[in-house]
């Protein structure tokens, strides 16, 4: 078994207030959970309205493949025009 977490820390420049946050937020969470069956959290900087860390993680049989999807979920990220990723990292258990 093979626990995968990835954690981004991102920016939501366009937003003016903590409604704005979230609902950019929230949107980014039910697409990445819709498309690539994982879990996500917001787990830090959660009263800061422009900007966000979010926790994302997926348990799966396979290294490569854990590795592969969370890597997939950094590139779509970075395709959302209301985010800019700042940083991430992806851990292997």
């Amino acid at each position: 078994m093979v626990v995968g977490v990835l954690q981004m820390e991102l920016a939501i420049p366009g937003a003016m207030c903590l409604k704005d946050k979230r609902r950019v937020i929230k949107s980014l969470k039910d697409r990445l959970g819709g498309r690539h069956n994982v879990s996500i959290a917001e787990v830090d900087d959660l009263d800061e309205h422009r900007s966000s860390v979010i926790a994302v993680a997926m348990v799966s049989n396979d290294r490569r493949f854990t590795d592969s999807c969370l890597s997939r979920i950094v590139d779509e990220v970075r395709m959302v025009h209301a985010i800019s990723l700042i940083d991430y990292g992806i851990e292997l258990f």
